[in-house]
This record gives structure tokens, C-alpha cells and sequence, in this order.
């Protein structure tokens, strides 16, 4: 179901009214101050990436020398790992898999945390 958002005239404010059908409301009323001066917004909307997509766009490492930040976003903790496991044709034990899930959702393994 959509959510149809609305600026008041009067007092300028957004408004955001949910639909069970697929048409906007015929004579939205602002929330705030009551007025029936409202003029439909376009809406902000999400466009989400595949992990697939995220991986191809972000590129290996060594193709970003100067970027030492590169390991600091979470989606790229263990890439090398799984991709030179990928390679050599072994498969990934499940140990490491969680550690690396884990890491990526900002859990650090017990060993690092210690030091």
C-alpha cells in the first residue's frame, strides 16, 4: 500500500498520508494546523543492491592503493579470504564463515577483543 506525502501551503510543513488503494487522497488535511492546502510531493524511495552487486561495484583492494579506509566498511571484512579460498578451490570452514558474518554485523572475535 502507498504512502502519498503532502506539503500544507499554510504552514509549509510535510505530511505523510497511507493509502489502502492505489490513488491518492482526494482532500488530504494537514495534520499540523488543519488546512486543506496540501500539494502532493514527490516521494523519496530506496533502491537496494545486491550483495553480488555491492562486491562487483566495491572491487578489490589493490585497485584502491590510496583508499585506506577501504577495510573499514563492514561489507568487505573477509573478501580476500573468500575470494583466494574461492581460487584455490577449498571450501571455506564453517568457523570462519561465522566469524566473518559476525565481524560484518560488527562482532569482533573473541581473540581481538582481548587485546
Amino acid at each position: 500500500m502507498p504512502i502519498y506525502e503532502f506539503r500544507c501551503q499554510s504552514c509549509r510543513r510535510k505530511a505523510s498520508f497511507f493509502q489502502r488503494g492505489f490513488t491518492p487522497p482526494t482532500s488530504p488535511v494537514c495534520p499540523a494546523c488543519g488546512a486543506s492546502d496540501m500539494v502532493r510531493c514527490v516521494s523519496g524511495f530506496a533502491f537496494h543492491k545486491s550483495e553480488q552487486t555491492h562486491l562487483e561495484e566495491a572491487g578489490e583492494p589493490s585497485m584502491f592503493p590510496t583508499n585506506p579506509d577501504y577495510y573499514k566498511d563492514p561489507r568487505n571484512i573477509g573478501r580476500w579470504a573468500e575470494k583466494r579460498m574461492s581460487e584455490l578451490g577449498i571450501d571455506m570452514p564453517d568457523q570462519v564463515k561465522d566469524m566473518i558474518s559476525a565481524a560484518r554485523e560488527g562482532e569482533l572475535p573473541g581473540s581481538i577483543k582481548d587485546i
